[in-house]
């Protein structure tokens, strides 16, 4: 009888030490994200709203808005010269921990090219890489929005 009474005592302690356990630090107190803005944006990048802005060769720049992702915020700029996107940029993601790094610098140029092929935000998300390709693919359509393009 004892020795079921310890076996129990074991395993109750050992299943909540297991759901107890946390496999990320985020949600704990914001993480580190890369945000670039410039200084002549018109959008406030952060704020969900979108920016335009000339550039020197005729073509002009769109920030997505903030797509808040369950790892962290996500930002897409989006260049576009005669009616096609050019360009497309991660502004701004999550960067907190060696595993966010390394999923998105695989991730990342997938959904560029992605976007550059078929020039609008229908495209797949990256296997592994499901919520931020989700949240890239949120941004992305607000800059295509704000471009007017589909």
């Amino acid at each position: 009888m004892r020795r079921i009474t310890m076996w129990l005592l074991s395993t109750v302690a050992a299943v909540v030490l297991l759901f107890s356990y946390r496999t990320s630090t985020m949600g704990a107190g914001g993480g580190d994200t890369v945000a670039v803005t410039p200084a002549n944006n018109t959008g406030a990048a952060g704020s969900g709203s979108t920016g335009q802005q000339p550039t020197n060769s005729g073509s002009k720049t769109y920030d997505g808005s903030v797509a808040q992702t369950r790892w962290g915020p996500v930002q897409v700029r989006i260049t576009v010269a005669n009616g096609r996107i050019t360009d497309v940029e991660a502004v701004e993601y999550p960067t907190e921990n060696h595993r966010d790094q390394e999923i998105n610098q695989y991730a990342l140029p997938i959904l560029h090219d992605s976007v550059i092929s078929r020039q609008s935000a229908k495209i797949d998300t990256v296997s592994g890489a499901t919520v931020t390709s989700e949240g890239y693919i949120e941004s992305l359509q607000a800059a295509l929005d704000a471009a007017h393009l589909s």
